[in-house]
């Protein structure tokens, strides 16, 4: 066989072994793309999982799976990272709330506190409230002084809502000297609640932990990604691991500061004994006022009729009244005179 022969049946196979050689540089080059996405949604699935999560079964992930796929080692970087997160984000999980490993946590709870107290003056005492809040290192929440309603006699009924933060260690002492604000020494109403948070404050700390682990290895991804859309993906969901970090601080610094500073909320009601004495729309401090102008009018009519005596009257009197009185006087007189007669 010459060759050209040779040559032709050479060809056939010079083409089956370069078709396989392009297909295996395919399949590992997206095997690798594959792998870069699973690794970020490994990543982000184990970031947002909670703390009491399931294992993985055993082989679920099995190391020696990329050798039984048919595209060689060519994918074994992208493996490696994947298996690295995942040993990275796994083992953070905290055991859950309760259990023999948590028990050693102190607990988180959060104390509420809302009373009701009658207060002569509640603007006075709600300026009151504000200096003992600040007196025992707290600050005020929120202070609302507002008008109630109106009596008869016009006058306005003041009412005040006053919410302030005291340190939890603090509050016995706080509530005492609200109570004092009282004209009866005491609160008309007071409710006290508590809320454990420990639990949640415990599940905040795991994800954290889990969020953490996730962007120090997404940034280790980042830092040996070198094509465009790769480390924009990386990128993208660094943010978001990031994003979710602050949410669970500020979940958590929530959750300290409530717990570390009690809320009081305070209703400031005027006092009742203050007020008139009202029987079917009749109140004593409305007739005594009314007695008591009355009176005052009286008085006031008979200095005026004083008055317009002195400075009105009295001279007139003094005008006419003398000319005329010396005239009736005279004519009297010469009435009473006895006539003389003549013989």
């Amino acid at each position: 066989m010459g060759a050209s022969g040779r040559e032709l049946y050479q060809r056939p196979g010079r083409q089956l072994s370069k078709a396989l050689k392009t297909t295996s540089e395919e399949g590992a080059s997206m095997l690798r793309k594959t792998s870069l996405w699973i690794v970020l949604l490994a990543l982000a699935l184990g970031a947002c999982a909670p703390a009491a999560a399931p294992a993985p079964e055993p082989g679920m992930f099995d190391r020696g799976a990329e050798a039984q796929s048919g595209f060689g080692g060519s994918a074994a970087p992208e493996a490696e990272a994947f298996y690295a997160a995942r040993d990275a984000v796994a083992p953070a999980a905290a055991p859950l709330a309760g259990s023999p490993a948590s028990a050693g946590v102190d607990r988180l709870v959060i104390k509420n506190v809302s009373l009701s107290l009658v207060v002569k003056d509640p603007a006075a005492a709600a300026d009151a409230v504000t200096a003992l809040a600040e007196g025992l290192g707290g600050f005020v929440v929120s202070s609302n002084v507002y008008q109630a309603s109106v009596d008869a006699a016009g006058n306005k009924i003041m009412q005040a809502n006053v919410s302030i933060r005291v340190p939890v260690e603090r509050l016995n002492e706080a509530l005492a000297q609200l109570k004092a604000l009282s004209v009866t020494g005491k609160a008309e109403s007071e409710n006290v609640s508590g809320e454990d948070v420990t639990a949640q404050y415990t599940d905040l700390e795991s994800q954290l932990r889990n969020l953490e682990a996730a962007e120090a290895q997404l940034q280790e991804i980042m830092t040996g990604a070198r094509r465009t859309e790769d480390v924009l993906a990386v990128y993208n969901q660094l943010v978001s691991v990031r994003g979710q970090i602050e949410q669970v601080k500020g979940q958590m610094k929530y959750y300290r500061e409530s717990a570390a500073m009690s809320l009081i909320s305070v209703s400031l009601l005027p006092d009742a004994l203050s007020q008139p004495i009202e029987v079917g729309g009749w109140k004593a401090e409305g007739v005594a006022k009314e007695a008591l102008e009355a009176l005052l009018r009286a008085f006031q009519g008979i200095a005026g009729a004083l008055i317009w005596l002195g400075i009105f009257v009295l001279p007139l009197g003094l005008l006419f009244g003398v000319p005329l009185w010396l005239i009736g006087r005279a004519a009297l007189r010469r009435a009473r005179k006895p006539k003389t007669t003549t013989a």
